[in-house]
């Protein structure tokens, strides 16, 4: 896994996408995979030689052997507000504990690097963030939780991530944005996408209240 192979995997799907080919429902682009999603009552082969799945798969290999090489880096980078702790976070304290930290610590960590998004997956508009500080690295929940709140930031394994709306879920929070990251309204829909960049900015609680009355963030 690597930013440049995120990269590849987004470029890829643009390719397949333009390319129209018949059949294709969504291109889901993961870590080092691209999976494509296709009605087989569509993908027919017009001779009946084939099968669905090998029509559309020699049409996708030979879109993709056309495909350019060279992956332009037209990614955005975006500063994520980030409430810390208390009720916005309620396993910061534990977290610090488990790796001998001081919850002061574990934000100074979480917020200095620079992440990218690696995928989207779990549920839309629910980012990967690869990029984590090795010393925050944490396993998963032994018991998810039935609800987590809109917005929360969270650890699991060696990524970051933020929980777009109110969702079951089993990473480690740590604290809340109010930024809203999926609007069905909204197009895209997503706010991140794969390669973009992102920095937590760790702010108060008043300011984290104000910014959650304000509009702009659809």
């Amino acid at each position: 896994m690597s930013r440049q192979v995120t990269l590849r995997m987004r470029a890829l799907a643009d390719v397949l996408l333009q390319a129209g080919l018949p059949g294709v429902l969504d291109l889901v682009p993961a870590f080092c995979s691209l999976t494509i999603h296709y009605d087989p009552a569509h993908a027919k082969d017009p001779q009946g030689k084939l099968a669905p799945w090998e029509h559309l798969r020699d049409q996708v290999e030979r879109v993709l052997a056309r495909a350019p090489e060279a992956v332009a880096d037209t990614h955005r980078a975006f500063e994520i507000p980030v409430c810390y702790g208390g009720t916005y976070g309620e396993d910061l304290e534990a977290l610090a504990r488990a790796h001998d930290l001081t919850p002061d610590e574990v934000i100074e960590l979480h917020a200095a690097p620079d992440y990218f998004v690696a995928m989207l997956g779990f549920a839309p508009g629910f980012p990967y963030l690869a990029g984590l500080d090795a010393r925050l690295v944490t396993p998963r929940r032994a018991t998810p939780r039935a609800r987590v709140p809109a917005g929360s930031v969270a650890i699991a394994g060696e990524h970051s991530g933020i929980y777009p709306f109110e969702t079951p879920g089993g990473w480690h929070l740590i604290g809340r944005t109010p930024l809203r990251l999926f609007n069905l309204s909204a197009q895209p829909p997503c706010r991140l996408e794969p390669g973009d960049t992102v920095r937590f900015v760790p702010v108060g609680e008043e300011e984290y209240k104000a910014l959650a009355r304000e509009r702009e963030w659809r």
